[in-house]
């Protein structure tokens, strides 16, 4: 599959068969994390791996009430937590560079997220993009210390149902030429 159809065809599953992922799997998507853009290679992404039923039935209890993905976290195979270290990406000799302050972790660890569903969805298997969860708490079960953010809960498995692709902008509707407003055609 190459690039762009990965990423036209990719959808967020939330329902999942129990079949296992195997290891070698796990570290090609780990590979994907690893191998992510980040700002002057800062790399500073962590990951948790939750396999253990009891660990995905605390993480439900911690995710946003009715949250559509409570039953993928539960059947996944595995569940990534994608966290990012604060101070670090953004910085230079620990000064701030942009006006996103310490928020850049969030597009580092969004890139890397991006990465780990496109090379799991070429491998055959889904994923959903969770950030709605008490990010505090997450963070406190996982024992994260104080300066590594969770930034999104991720389960990966083998789709038990093909997703449907949702509506898309058009081009004209958010491309601009030179200056705001001046949409592309």
């Amino acid at each position: 599959m190459n690039t762009l159809e990965c990423i036209k065809t990719r959808r967020s599953i939330r329902r999942f068969t129990d079949q296992p992922i195997p290891d070698d799997v796990l570290t090609q998507l780990l590979e994907a994390i690893r191998w992510s853009p980040s700002w002057a290679n800062t790399q500073c992404w962590e990951v948790v791996i939750v396999k253990e039923q009891a660990s995905k039935e605390k993480l439900v209890e911690l995710l946003t009430e009715n949250n559509p993905a409570t039953k993928g976290v539960l059947q996944a195979p595995l569940v990534v937590v994608v966290c990012g270290k604060k101070g670090i990406s953004g910085f230079k000799r620990g000064e701030a560079q942009t006006v996103q302050g310490d928020n850049w972790y969030l597009f580092d660890a969004g890139i890397a997220c991006q990465n780990l569903c496109l090379a799991a969805h070429s491998l055959g298997l889904g994923t959903v993009n969770i950030g709605s969860f008490d990010h505090k708490k997450t963070g406190e079960f996982l024992g994260l210390p104080e300066d590594i953010e969770p930034v999104e809960i991720i389960p990966v498995g083998y789709p038990a149902k093909e997703g449907k692709a949702p509506p898309r902008k058009e081009l004209s509707e958010f491309v601009h030429v030179e200056k705001f407003g001046q949409t592309y055609k």
